[in-house]
């Protein structure tokens, strides 16, 4: 009881110290059902799995946020699904380059679970390093916020106009790192991330990555980058820590748990990623105009937001209609040595 109140005293980021607490034990509880209970054995999950899995991600969302209202109070509440609805929008081409990366490099599908559920690791803490050093300069020097909104409107134009530009992997510069830096097998080797062989001309046994840990750094970093994107966004609606850092975390693990879906349709949504930029754009303005004290209601950026994916859903589908679902398949299995 004693550690219960002092939990309950105990203040973190300005937040009381068992809602972090209490936070971490829903996050670690539902990663260990996922990988320990749901996918304990090796297998490709279908479309319909993954919508499953995504709506148990939202409902503990929606639940958490729910809690967060009533302990909190109807503002915190709201800043958090709001923020949650956000992060889960800017996020979402952050999954279409994964489904780009997982293809490029051959990563069966059986194997693009374990990808994802490794990377929610570097999600958790890159993305609290984020965070943090963004509240710090914010609270220290709240002008900081003009070269957020600024960079968001930048960021999001640029988006508009390169919509109908590929990536090329071939010339990724973290790709070419990791190929020039690091000794990597070209076979998959099952779901090892790291092999044991003999070195070329040594003969000497040394470690080896194989391709399924490439793609899983490439996945790292690419959310870093995102992420660079996507949380000066929030800052628009709240500096609050907690809520920034547990909308952000519960929109980034469902966007994973509906990645099996969303990528087996990628050429279905092209044209969202103008909404997506326009989102951005006005995420931006409204960022740049809170420290000249100009408040644009939360439940109005919250239907705004919603309202324009949801235009952009429904002109992608409809401009797309007809069209297959999957422009690229990933192979189904890998050649195991």
């Amino acid at each position: 009881m004693e550690i219960l109140a002092h939990l309950h005293e105990t203040q973190f980021l300005g937040t009381p110290a068992w809602f972090w607490l209490a936070f971490i034990v829903i996050v670690v509880a539902i990663m260990v059902f996922d990988l320990g209970f749901l996918h304990k054995e090796q297998k490709e999950i279908s479309a319909k799995e993954s919508f499953m899995l995504y709506g148990m991600y939202v409902a503990v969302a929606f639940a958490f946020g729910a809690w967060v209202w009533i302990a909190r109070g109807s503002d915190s509440g709201l800043e958090f699904f709001t923020g949650y609805i956000i992060e889960q929008s800017l996020a979402m081409d952050n999954i279409f380059v994964i489904a780009s990366i997982f293809t490029f490099l051959g990563v069966p599908r059986v194997y693009q679970h374990r990808v994802l559920f490794w990377g929610i690791i570097g999600v958790l803490l890159f993305r609290a390093i984020l965070i943090g050093a963004g509240v710090a300069l914010v609270q220290a020097f709240q002008p900081i916020l003009f070269v957020f909104g600024a960079f968001l409107v930048f960021t999001g134009a640029r988006m508009f106009f390169e919509v109908e530009q590929e990536d090329d992997l071939e010339n990724n510069k973290i790709l070419k790192f990791l190929r020039r830096h690091f000794r990597i097998t070209p076979q998959f080797h099952g779901n090892k991330f790291f092999v044991e062989q003999e070195h070329a001309k040594t003969g000497k046994v040394v470690m080896y990555l194989t391709p399924l840990a490439v793609a899983l750094i490439m996945v790292e970093i690419i959310d870093v980058i995102f992420a660079v994107d996507s949380v000066p966004a929030i800052f628009a609606i709240t500096q609050d820590p907690f809520i920034v850092y547990t909308s952000n975390v519960f929109a980034v693990l469902g966007l994973r748990a509906l990645f099996f879906a969303l990528s087996a349709a990628m050429v279905r949504f092209r044209y969202l990623q103008f909404a997506l930029a326009l989102v951005l754009v006005l995420i931006g303005i409204k960022i740049f105009l809170v420290p000249l004290h100009i408040h644009i209601d939360t439940a109005l950026s919250l239907v705004v937001t919603v309202s324009i994916l949801a235009a952009g859903v429904a002109y992608s589908l409809w401009k797309t209609r007809g069209e297959n679902g999957r422009a690229t398949e990933s192979p189904q299995t890998s050649e195991d040595s």
